[in-house]
């Protein structure tokens, strides 16, 4: 893939992150309940799995909130690796990444092979004999 095709790509992830940042972000500095935590707006008594919902939904828009900001980071990461000449291979084998990957997912910086590695390091309890449990 050439420089340029890679930087309008991370560019355009970019902007879709940016967006979806912006629509998130006022949702997750409304304070939580109706004020300080524990208050309510009104008088009439709030059932516990009514708290229990605007818990769990702010607590996953926070999730997101956060997991589109490490995104954002590993593009501009991408951007440096442009700029240092590494865009595109492996930071482990060194090998090149596929361009049908770095299309797919333009801020990636390890090839299928080690992201797989990767990704079968965090979950635990999986392992190549056994990858149901």
């Amino acid at each position: 893939m050439d420089l340029e095709e890679a930087k309008k790509n991370l560019e355009e992830e970019r902007r879709r992150l940016s967006g979806a940042r912006a629509d998130l972000e006022p949702e997750v500095e409304q304070e939580p309940a109706g004020g300080e935590a524990g208050s309510e707006l009104s008088s009439v008594d709030q059932h516990p799995a009514e708290q229990a919902t605007e818990t769990f939904e702010r607590e996953k828009d926070l999730s997101i909130l956060e997991s589109t900001d490490e995104q954002l980071r590993d593009i501009e990461r991408a951007f440096a690796r442009i700029e240092d000449e590494t865009y595109g291979s492996c930071e482990v084998c060194g090998r090149p990444i596929g361009d049908e990957r770095l299309r797919a997912k333009p801020s990636a910086r390890l090839c299928i092979d080690h992201q797989r590695e990767a990704e079968r390091d965090l979950r635990p309890g999986l392992s190549a004999g056994n990858p149901g449990s």
